[in-house]
């Protein structure tokens, strides 16, 4: 399990924790994988969200009052979701340290976000079908964010129009800037997790502000978090 904690609803500087299950069941701080950063999964990474915070995944009913995510909102979704497929700019032969399924980004990968396309909220590569699409994010062309990244199930199976889409775990968060309504850290950060994150453990991201996180810890039996650094 990674959590994501901000300080609020318009909070965009938040911490990320990774937990795995101990012998007992009991949530535990993750133990990181050779060559990622000892105890960083104990102290929090630092990460930034969505340039105007998070709001709530409308496939819920909020358990708690909060804003309510829409496409192009500029804000994280709140809630529960599993990881997906990697991603990056590297061949699949250079991408060998993942357990995770590995996707490479081509000239022609494309996020759709164009609410009316069949193809929303899919990575889809233009020159494999029709596009039906006036509004994209060109993967390749998104530097260094894009060198790589993990897909957030968010709004999936089957993708609802202007929920929002193509929300992923990337690189960023350089002086404190969100993003358009991904999680994004440093590049060590995040390829140390990319090397943790194993799909035969079912991961899931918790991405909550810190008073939601307290309120439902019981109800969705949630970890209980470091002191605050």
């Amino acid at each position: 399990m990674l959590v994501v904690t901000t300080p609020g609803w318009d909070a965009v500087r938040g911490t990320l924790y990774a937990f795995e299950r101990g012998a007992d069941g009991a949530w535990v701080p993750a133990r990181w994988t050779a060559g990622a950063r000892r105890g960083d999964a104990a102290r929090g990474v630092s990460i930034v969200v969505g340039k105007n915070g998070t709001a709530w995944d409308p496939g819920l009913a909020p358990p708690i009052a909060g804003p309510t995510k829409a496409e192009g909102d500029g804000r994280s979704p709140a809630g529960v979701f599993a990881l997906g497929t990697a991603f990056g700019f590297a061949r699949a032969v250079e991408a060998t340290w993942l357990k995770l399924p590995y996707r490479e980004v081509t000239s022609t990968l494309e996020c759709v976000d164009d609410p009316a396309s069949e193809f929303y909220n899919t990575l889809t590569d233009r020159a494999a079908v029709e596009p039906d699409w006036k509004s994209s994010e060109k993967m390749r062309e998104i530097a260094p964010e894009y060198h790589w990244g993990v897909v957030v199930d968010y709004n999936t199976a089957p993708a609802v129009p202007r929920r929002g889409s193509c929300v992923f775990l990337h690189i960023g968060g350089g002086g404190g800037r969100g993003t358009a309504g991904c999680t994004a850290m440093d590049e060590p950060a995040l390829k140390a997790l990319m090397q943790w994150l194993d799909p035969k453990a079912a991961p899931v991201l918790v991405q909550l502000p810190v008073d939601a996180y307290a309120a439902l810890r019981t109800a969705w039996s949630l970890p209980g978090l470091p002191a605050a650094r």
